[in-house]
């Protein structure tokens, strides 16, 4: 059986980039666009690379070394992209603290409070993940690495004000959490 890293690689090996996601795009004026930003498991970037170039300072880590790879070879000017191999299931979050953190598609409980603490006073958490109610159009992700209804939030609301959060359909017919949370 194949480890995440080894798995990982071997699917960003197939190529492929991707725009960063519409929901990314819309919170454009409510993020923000200088300081220290986090990407958690981002993969080859579509999140680091456009808050790079509104001019973040960005850290992108991930366990594939071959998405941080191709995410390097990607201009982010006129900020700045870093990127660090981590498989964060063995090692911490890379140290604080963050203007914004944002997490797509990576469930890791162990890490809501320490995501929460590296965060700046006024600092952003954008998480966006699957549900349950996902499996009723899809298969993939199984339902250990799904959200329970209400969970995200929950999670987050006695360290974070939550902003805005949602739960639903997205246009990519998903069913997601969608969570904008700020530390107080």
């Amino acid at each position: 059986m194949l480890g995440d890293r080894e798995k990982w690689n071997a699917r960003h090996a197939q190529g492929g980039s991707r725009p960063p996601s519409a929901l990314v795009t819309a919170l454009d004026a409510e993020l923000p666009r200088v300081g220290r930003a986090l990407d958690v498991a981002g993969g080859a970037g579509r999140h680091a690379l456009w808050l790079a170039r509104r001019g973040l300072d960005v850290t992108l880590v991930d366990v594939s070394d071959v998405a941080l790879a191709q995410a390097a070879q990607q201009d982010p000017a006129p900020g700045h992209l870093s990127t660090l191999p981590r498989d964060l299931e063995e090692a911490p979050l890379p140290p604080g603290p963050w203007e914004l953190i944002v997490v797509f598609d990576y469930l890791q409980r162990s890490l809501f409070a320490p995501i929460a603490e590296a965060l700046t006073s006024g600092g952003l958490l954008l998480y966006v993940h699957p549900t349950r109610p996902n499996l009723e159009r899809h298969a993939s992700p199984s339902a250990r690495f799904l959200l329970e209804p209400g969970e995200l939030s929950a999670a987050f609301a006695d360290m974070l004000e939550i902003v805005r959060h949602e739960e639903g359909w997205s246009e990519e017919g998903r069913h997601q959490a969608r969570l904008l949370a700020r530390r107080r």
